[in-house]
């Protein structure tokens, strides 16, 4: 059996994840979308880019699921560390929290692997989102973390391609309140 027949993809927004989810299909993968991201602010931020995955994943005819919303868990996660840089420990904290939460339903319903498209953007350090994959799935024997490099081997370009190709929205930040905040005084994220 492929083991990418039995994938959990943590999506964080449909421009992270178009190419990345095409990427899969072409390799014979049957993903289920896991949209969990309670770090997104504020909700209208949150509904437009859950929008667009959930279209996405009509389009291309792939099952997903819609977490809850539940922003409280990333001020309980970020307490403390609210003046941490972009790539600091509250990006940390905010990958744990999400994929913590997307192994534990990959877990609970016989997933063998679960991969996320975070380490894609640009704003992200794929190291952390590495390592938060890795943490997520450790308590949970027979799970895997599918430890994939997307920018690698064309998935920049590819990224940028499928984004322009089906007119996703482009957010201008990477989610949560603080990147917002960072992005409108620095426009070089």
């Amino acid at each position: 059996m492929n083991i990418l027949n039995s994938l959990l993809l943590h999506v964080c927004c449909a421009p992270c994840s178009g190419g990345i989810i095409e990427t899969l299909l072409e390799e014979g993968a049957s993903p289920v979308l896991y949209f969990y991201n309670p770090n997104i602010h504020p909700l209208d931020e949150y509904e437009r880019r859950k929008q667009a995955v959930k279209h996405f994943a009509a389009r291309k005819g792939i099952a997903w699921v819609d977490a809850d919303y539940d922003p409280d868990q990333l001020f309980i996660r970020a307490k403390g560390l609210e003046n941490e840089p972009e790539r600091g420990l509250r990006c940390q904290a905010c990958f744990d929290m999400r994929l913590e939460r997307a192994a534990r339903y990959a877990h609970d319903h016989g997933f063998e692997v679960l991969a996320t498209t975070n380490g894609i953007a640009r704003w992200k350090d794929a190291a952390q989102v590495r390592r938060a994959g890795i943490r997520a799935v450790a308590p949970y024997p027979g799970l895997k973390f599918l430890d994939r490099d997307w920018r690698k081997n064309g998935g920049m370009e590819r990224m940028r391609l499928v984004t322009v190709t089906e007119g996703f929205y482009q957010q201008k930040y990477c989610g949560c309140v603080y990147s917002q905040r960072t992005s409108i005084n620095n426009k070089s994220l």
